[in-house]
């Protein structure tokens, strides 16, 4: 097969590490879990590479794994096996200290219910505070990081305001105002939008464009809103616990050029999309062919399989 125009990769290319130059890496990333004395795979084997300064969209149907895939890149989760690294912290690895301190420095997360990611009885200011003064940040500098963090998210009107006196939409900008407080390089939000009309939803997303240019972050987004998943360069699609394909946007297109692409694995698997399968009636056996520059997938009716 090397003689038909196909390049074999070099010695040091073989020997370079996977991701090696990435933020975050997903390698055969396994996640198991019991519920109700049932064993659920919620990751089968999942790779993903994020590189720094990226804001992507991960996408995907209810239980195809891309919740659990951001409480494991939060620290909230330990993988079960494969590998997890996210800036330099192998998180397989981490002792209970070490995770409190990449929980607190490394990552910021937000959730999809507002309420949940602020404190009742402290107002914006104050909870932007918070993070910091837990991290023994001085108080002066922790003044400066909350004033800069409202004026950059539009709600430094909110600054003596309670998570009662806000809208949904204020409160998740005031939330991502929290996540950013300790610098974090890598922020991770699960369905921010999630609870919030369409407008509101568009003031959220622009807060979390502006921590990704702005602020430095790099940017995970967990999404099923589609207006969002389409306003950022690259969107992962997970299905059954595993990356099944990438969409990539030239966001200075004008009328922002697309390319989907399937995912292939370290193993080589890839996910056929389901309207590919029934369009051929491919079935559990397939035939591959080489060709120059492609691979050819055809049904294998021909051989006796039923389809």
């Amino acid at each position: 097969m090397a003689g038909r125009g196909l390049r074999l990769p070099s010695a040091p290319e073989r020997e370079q590490e996977y991701g090696h130059d990435a933020l975050v890496v997903c390698d055969n990333l396994v996640r198991i879990y019991q519920t109700e004395g049932i064993e659920v795979q919620a990751l089968q084997g999942l790779d993903l590479l994020v590189h720094a300064g990226e804001m992507i969209a991960i996408v995907g149907a209810s239980g195809s794994g891309k919740s659990t895939l951001l409480q494991v890149l939060a620290g909230v989760d330990a993988p079960t096996a494969g590998r997890a690294r996210v800036a330099g912290h192998e998180l397989v690895d981490l002792s209970r200290s070490e995770r409190v301190r990449y929980r607190r420095d490394v990552v910021g997360f937000v959730r999809q219910q507002a309420a949940r990611n602020l404190v009742p009885y402290l107002t914006a200011t104050q909870v932007i505070d918070l993070p910091m003064s837990i991290a023994g940040t001085p108080r002066r500098v922790r003044a400066e990081r909350a004033a800069q963090l409202l004026e950059a998210l539009g709600v430094t009107h909110c600054a003596d305001r309670r998570p009662d006196q806000m809208s949904g939409g204020e409160q998740q900008r005031v939330a991502i105002g929290v996540a950013m407080a300790n610098r974090p390089r890598v922020l991770l939000a699960d369905e921010p939008t999630g609870e919030l009309d369409s407008e509101t939803a568009q003031d959220v997303f622009a807060a979390l464009r502006t921590a990704n240019r702005d602020l430095g972050a790099t940017v995970v987004v967990v999404t099923h809103d589609s207006a969002v998943s389409g306003q950022v360069a690259r969107t992962v699609a997970i299905r059954d616990g595993r990356t099944s394909s990438e969409v990539l946007r030239d966001s200075d297109a004008h009328d922002a050029l697309v390319e989907e692409y399937a995912v292939m694995d370290r193993t080589g698997r890839v996910q056929v999309p389901r309207e590919f399968r029934e369009a051929l009636s491919l079935s559990r056996r397939v035939r591959l062919g080489l060709a120059d520059d492609h691979v050819q997938i055809r049904s294998d009716r021909d051989a006796g399989e039923t389809p």
